[in-house]
């Protein structure tokens, strides 16, 4: 009796692990294949999914509503040369586009209409501009290979991407269509992860949810044969790998530079939005949250349903969900006021390495219509082009330091380091040259001035040259 019992049991646990088998199995494949949308898998217009996903889709229009800047970014068209802004940039970019234009970025539902208006695309401009704009891309570069990065932007990519009938920034640069599996569309990246040695195949549901955001919001450049897009990651994240891999694989490729700067004459590298470096380096990416996490939470909606909030914004405008969830040991409110404080003293630093960079710039343009040696020169250039390569990757980072404060300030010190290097080499060899370092000092100051009071952003950038400070550009080829 008792051993017809045992073999009971055991074929009655055999039959379950059976059972448990196949459903684990089966879940497994329904997990995969569980949503069919019944859409065609090159489906890249936003309206396509709106009847299917109505609240997601709502949820992504709110990007078009949100008209509500926070303290130190925010969704409002207007420029950053706003005197509340960074006043002093049309000088840190004399000589680039950026020095021309350059605006406060809006939700993502606008970035097809603000990549068109911009003054800093022109005739020249390549596709590569478009990459992260248009859902048309990955079609484009599947049509036209290597020919889609280099192509004239104007006369070429961006109608062809409007035949496509593309949307801005939205459902299938992430999802798949037919499944709405999370994807990564932009091979850029995928590219960017091999070089560290990840493989992305094989990633998680939560590594996903910081991809599909790092396939744009990163550092990139040109690469100087074709003009694809590329990321600077093959040493890591850190602003000090990603400048080493510049002075070293990306010069040994043909890239040196984004730009000459106007007033000191040396070769640049315009940091772009590293918000996927800085928060995988910071406490939040270290310790597993998701970009996601913060800036798509969960939330009701109807009443009673919850989805993932598809409206990209700060998330010091949707704290209980962003943060408090997390942190349940303060309030909304007192989160609120942490960030700000940490904001608070990052800007204040930002600021003072702005400043310092600046004076580098012009004290260079006096060394060389002082005449100074070429290799002193070549010297403090080097150090304000690592100076505001250090500010930059922070400034044109979008959480006003709070991705990774220690992070961020740490960067500021080293811009201010190298900046004062500059300062001070140049410094030594005007003494030498008997020029009046008090008149130079004014002259800075009057040339700022001349800057932050022009009303018109498009001439802004004409007063940080003068018969002073002459403007240092190389010859142009013969």
């Amino acid at each position: 009796m008792a051993r017809n019992l045992r073999w009971a049991y055991l074929l009655l646990v055999a039959v379950i692990l059976v059972i448990s088998g196949c459903s684990s199995s089966n879940d497994k494949e329904t997990s995969a294949s569980e949503l069919k949308t019944g859409l065609d898998k090159d489906e890249i217009k936003n309206e396509a999914f709106k009847d299917l996903f109505p609240l997601q889709y709502d949820s992504y229009m709110k990007n078009g509503e949100d008209h509500e800047d926070t303290k130190y970014s925010g969704s409002v068209k207007r420029s950053k040369y706003d005197a509340d802004k960074e006043p002093y940039l049309p000088i840190l970019f004399n000589g680039y586009g950026f020095a021309t234009e350059y605006n406060e970025d809006r939700g993502h539902i606008y970035a097809n209409e603000d990549v068109r208006a911009v003054a800093r695309i022109t005739d020249k401009s390549i596709g590569s501009c478009l990459t992260c704009k248009s859902s048309a891309v990955p079609h484009l570069i599947e049509e036209l290979g290597d020919d889609y990065w280099g192509g004239n932007f104007n006369k070429d990519i961006w109608p062809k991407a409007e035949a496509m009938g593309h949307s801005s920034i939205g459902c299938s640069d992430c999802h798949d269509p037919e499944t709405m599996d999370l994807r990564i569309t932009r091979p850029s990246f995928i590219k960017a992860m091999e070089s560290q040695g990840t493989d992305i195949s094989n990633a998680t549901k939560n590594d996903m949810r910081n991809y599909v955001c790092a396939q744009c919001h990163v550092e990139y450049y040109f690469d100087a044969g074709n003009g694809e897009v590329t990321f600077p990651w093959a040493n890591g994240f850190k602003a000090e790998d990603m400048y080493e891999y510049y002075d070293t694989t990306a010069k040994a490729n043909g890239f040196e530079k984004d730009w000459v700067h106007n007033v000191s004459g040396t070769p640049m590298i315009k940091a772009q939005h590293p918000e996927f470096e800085t928060h995988m380096e910071g406490p939040h990416g270290q310790a597993g949250v998701t970009c996601s996490d913060c800036h798509m939470p969960y939330e009701r909606v109807d009443g009673k349903k919850k989805i993932t909030s598809h409206w990209w914004t700060s998330p010091l405008k949707t704290m209980e969900q962003s943060c408090a969830t997390c942190h349940t040991n303060r309030t909304a409110d007192e989160l609120k006021d942490r960030i700000g404080e940490i904001q608070d003293t990052h800007m204040e630093g930002l600021h003072k390495a702005e400043d310092i960079s600046i004076t580098a710039h012009y004290y260079i343009n006096k060394m060389i219509t002082s005449g100074v040696s070429e290799d002193k020169v070549k010297q403090a250039q080097e150090h304000v082009r690592k100076g505001q390569w250090m500010w930059d990757i922070v400034a044109a980072e979008n959480a006003a330091g709070f991705h990774n404060p220690q992070g961020a300030m740490d960067n500021l010190r080293v811009s201010v380091e190298e900046s004062n290097e500059a300062i001070k080499l140049a410094t030594e060899e005007l003494v030498k040259k008997e020029v009046n370092l008090e008149e130079l000092k004014k002259e800075i100051e009057k040339a700022k001035k001349a800057v932050t009071s022009e009303t018109d952003n498009f001439k802004k950038k004409e007063h940080a040259i003068n018969s002073y400070f002459p403007a240092q550009q190389p010859p142009a080829p013969k």
